[in-house]
């Protein structure tokens, strides 16, 4: 995690503090379960609420003796003995370091994945909220990065609000697919635990039981959880990429709000760049590069190794809190955009009139032009409009070939912008019912 791009809320579900408050509360809703199962006194589980409850676990006492046991949940419990006294004893009775390494994780996740939740929220009001304020503003759209026909500013987004809802969508299933706890013993037996203990201590953690573990509980749903990821930081991506392009000088239809004082460039005074929505592409490069190692986590030898151990403890924070940042980057982006509905229109009006093309086309073929002649009849005006030579709809007009076919009136009729725009509605309807 870089202190640069963290958010404090997301940064707390990785602290060591926190893992550890987990790890006991694990350890303790375990006893509880054995408690009433008749395997250790219910006394013992009390104390060990009780005691451990009220502990504040030392991140460095703990640290100090893994150093030497070179075991980190024995070194917790060694910690946690020095608080909790002769009724240790019965703690961890059955359970295997994964049980609890595990189930901590799949809650680390889950809390994660909620404040995603909350981000996505944020986003898609402010993406909502801007595409009704341009619901009817035209731009142009562009196909190949060169001017096709006439969209508005509010379908573009509007498109980026049905896929991030989409997005949303994904975030609450890979939510359930990693919400599973295993409390199963050495090898997910439960030769030395009674499966109403992971049944119990599910419940209480907000989980629900593994069908069938190992001595962990399986990679694939980690690697759908950190694929999802990557899938949201495609969509930040493919939406920040879409502003850094309407930012460019020679287009600046759109562009981030430039505050009072901002410097963009330390040799140019002028400049104002996309630094934002270039820091989102970066970010959202770095949360795709989460995904291949969690898939690479699913080939475990037998029933466990630690090859996936590393990788997680770097992926599942670094991934979580950049796209926790990213989410809220963007939400701000959003928020502010600068948004030029002249520049719109003049880019629209760039081409001479290029744009309305195939509304021409169209009409030459239902006039019983084929549709070989009627293309080459259009490209034939319109290739001079590249050039600079006239514009589209005088040159429509003086071709006889087009004349023979169409009125003036009937020309001029195909040159309405409104034409394009009479979906709008029900687009906006399919997207916000």
């Amino acid at each position: 995690m870089i202190t640069r791009y963290s958010r404090p809320e997301m940064v707390a579900i990785w602290s060591p503090e926190t893992k550890f408050r987990i790890w006991f509360e694990i350890e303790a809703h375990a006893c509880d379960a054995l408690a009433e199962l008749g395997v250790i006194p219910k006394d013992a589980a009390k104390t060990i609420w009780e005691k451990g409850g009220a502990a504040q676990f030392d991140v460095e006492r703990i640290d100090a003796i893994e150093r030497e046991v070179k075991h980190d949940v024995i070194a917790f419990l060694t910690h946690l003995a020095e608080f909790v006294g002769p009724d240790s004893r019965f703690i961890h009775q059955g359970m295997t370091s994964s049980d609890v390494l595990d189930t901590c994780l799949n809650v680390q996740l889950v809390r994660a994945t909620d404040l995603l939740l909350k981000d996505m929220d944020a986003l898609l009001a402010a993406l909502k909220r801007r595409a009704f304020e341009y619901k009817m503003t035209p731009t142009i759209g562009r196909s190949h990065g060169i001017h096709a026909e006439p969209i508005t500013f509010g379908l573009k987004l509007a498109l980026a609000y049905a896929e991030f809802d989409r997005c949303r969508a994904r975030l609450v299933a890979a939510r359930e697919e990693i919400a599973t706890c295993a409390i199963s013993g050495a090898v997910g037996s439960f030769a030395n635990i009674d499966p109403r203990v992971e049944e119990h201590v599910a419940k209480a953690m907000g989980l629900k039981p593994e069908p069938v573990s190992t001595q962990v509980i399986p990679r694939d749903r980690h690697a759908m959880y950190f694929a999802t990821l990557g899938v949201v930081a495609s969509s930040i991506e493919r939406l920040a990429v879409e502003i850094r392009h309407m930012q460019r000088t020679e287009v600046l239809e759109a562009e981030e709000f430039f505050s009072e004082g901002q410097k963009g460039s330390s040799a140019m005074p002028h400049k104002r760049n996309p630094v934002l929505t270039e820091n989102l592409t970066g970010l959202a490069r770095m949360v795709r590069a989460y995904a291949l190692p969690a898939m690479e986590n699913v080939a475990l030898w037998h029933e466990r190794d630690i090859s996936h151990s590393s990788v997680e403890r770097m992926i599942a924070p670094d991934a979580t809190v950049t796209l926790d940042f990213a989410l809220a980057r963007l939400t701000n982006v959003v928020d502010k955009l600068l948004v030029y509905p002249e520049n719109m229109q003049k880019n629209l009006d760039r081409l001479g009139g290029l744009v309305h093309s195939q509304r021409v086309l169209l009409a030459l073929t239902q006039k019983g032009v084929s549709r070989e002649d009627a293309y080459r009849l259009v490209q034939r005006n319109a290739m001079p409009v590249w050039r600079g030579e006239g514009d589209f709809l005088t040159l429509l007009k003086a071709d006889p070939e087009v004349s023979k076919a169409l009125t003036d009136a009937e020309i001029e009729e195909k040159f309405d912008l409104g034409y394009h725009l009479k979906h709008v509605d029900t687009i906006f309807a399919r997207v916000f019912s």
